[in-house]
């Protein structure tokens, strides 16, 4: 059984800041997390927010949404409990590969706001997810003092001061080691591909994990290991395995044949190869589209030539629409069905050129107003391979929808950490039934 439908029980307090649509806030929550705020600025997606609800057992509920700049957010007009974990994705934009590489000068770095919400807070853990692009070497050095704030987010950077200035004085504080244990975090930065998660997705990202110090957290009771990998995938669809026997017995002859035809060799001898087959098989956009976790055995229905030309809801399934103009080209080639599927990224108009474009086992599918053998992905397939529930709808036209699915965390992704965090909050008994220890 899939961790999203296991029972959840609570265990401690959230706050969720750029929530966008929800994938980091619905993560914190099935780890049994309650949201006290959750801080969106973004129209579209804090329209999101108030239409789902955290849990669709409890329909009538809703997030704690407070809308809005994060500059502007006083959390003590909100919060009254204290607060076990503060999870957000600070804007990637400034660090963001496909942005303009600003990072520290862009105006849309909003890590001080985090550390501003730690300082105001006092959590006991927090978790924050970004770009890999942080770790380029042009970043590298403003990606060290990130982890250096969080490490001592009390010691507050003066006006006049420059971050690298800032950064001196902090590396003579934790070096010392003179700062009182309850005002300084332990912190860890992991990069993931959130593929070696179950997340029918290739996606980097850099996830960084931080402990009150006073709470004596051991990383070795920090395990959020990875569960699939690379080489079992491509073992599972040699001829006769378990992808085509299992779980896609309706795949057409000469499709499966040519997936066959062009798997890599793997030398079964080697190391890495050996420890990759110990684990499941990464997820393929195909797994996503006929179901998976909590959507086992629920496949979205086919989307036909007509649908795409017309814009039509296929099958009754809320963002599963149909979308003309697909095109592939040079550095815009589409995601095959057979792998997981490329990063989904928000793009400049929330319509990210080739990562949204899927091809097809039908070589002759005519995509009206492109080419043929290939179309858009659905909203809905899109929100699969992010691993949203399909209970959940987003607000607004497709390419908002789109952006917001690009900017969010997969739910899978988010939920593995939470998991692993909230089981080394309780190894020291830091949540909820057993504060006193600790």
């Amino acid at each position: 059984m899939s961790e999203l439908r296991e029972e959840r029980h609570e265990v401690g307090t959230c706050v969720e800041l750029f929530a966008g649509g929800g994938g980091l806030a619905m993560a914190v929550h099935a780890a049994g997390f309650r949201p006290l705020l959750v801080n969106e600025y973004a129209k579209r997606a804090c329209e999101s927010l108030s239409s789902n609800p955290p849990n669709p057992a409890e329909p009538e509920k809703r997030w704690p949404l407070v809308s809005g700049d994060v500059r502007y957010v006083h959390y003590a007009d909100y919060i009254s409990e204290k607060v076990d974990v503060l999870a957000g994705g600070p804007p990637c934009q400034p660090f963001s590969l496909g942005g303009i590489h600003k990072g520290v000068e862009d105006e849309r770095n909003m890590f001080p706001e985090m550390f501003r919400a730690i300082r105001e807070l006092k959590p006991k853990a927090v978790i924050c997810e970004n770009v890999r692009g942080l770790l380029r070497p042009s970043f590298r050095p403003y990606f060290l003092y990130i982890l250096n704030e969080m490490r001592l987010p009390f010691e507050e950077r003066k006006m006049e001061d420059t971050w690298e200035e800032h950064n001196e004085i902090l590396e003579k504080l934790i070096a010392n080691e003179t700062v009182d244990l309850s005002k300084r975090y332990v912190v860890k930065e992991l990069e993931v591909n959130a593929a070696d998660y179950g997340v029918p997705q290739i996606r980097n990202r850099v996830i960084i994990i931080a402990f009150r110090a006073d709470l004596e957290v051991n990383w070795d009771d920090f395990k959020p290991k990875r569960t699939h990998s690379y080489e079992s995938m491509i073992h599972s669809m040699r001829e006769g395995g378990p992808y085509w026997t299992e779980r896609h017995t309706k795949v057409p002859a000469e499709v499966r044949k040519h997936v066959i035809a062009n798997l890599p060799e793997l030398d079964y001898e080697d190391a890495k190869v050996k420890e990759g087959l110990k684990l499941e098989p990464w997820r393929t956009l195909r797994d996503a589209i006929e179901g998976i976790d909590e959507n086992e055995g629920r496949p979205l229905p086919y989307v036909t030539e007509e649908a795409v030309k017309d814009k039509v809801e296929v099958g009754g399934i809320p963002d599963h629409i149909g979308w003309p103009g697909a095109r592939a080209y040079a550095g815009h080639t589409p995601n095959v069905l057979d792998r997981p599927a490329k990063t989904v990224k928000a793009g400049v108009h929330g319509v990210p050129g080739g990562e949204s474009v899927m091809q097809l086992d039908d070589v002759n599918f005519v995509n009206e107003g492109g080419g043929t053998g290939y179309r858009y992905m659905t909203v809905r397939e899109t929100a699969r391979v992010m691993t949203f529930p399909d209970h959940v709808v987003l607000n607004g036209p497709r390419g908002e929808k789109m952006r917001q699915l690009g900017n969010a965390v997969p739910v899978k992704l988010g939920t593995v950490f939470s998991k692993a965090v909230a089981e080394a909050l309780k190894s020291v008994g830091a949540l909820k039934g057993m504060e006193g220890q600790k």
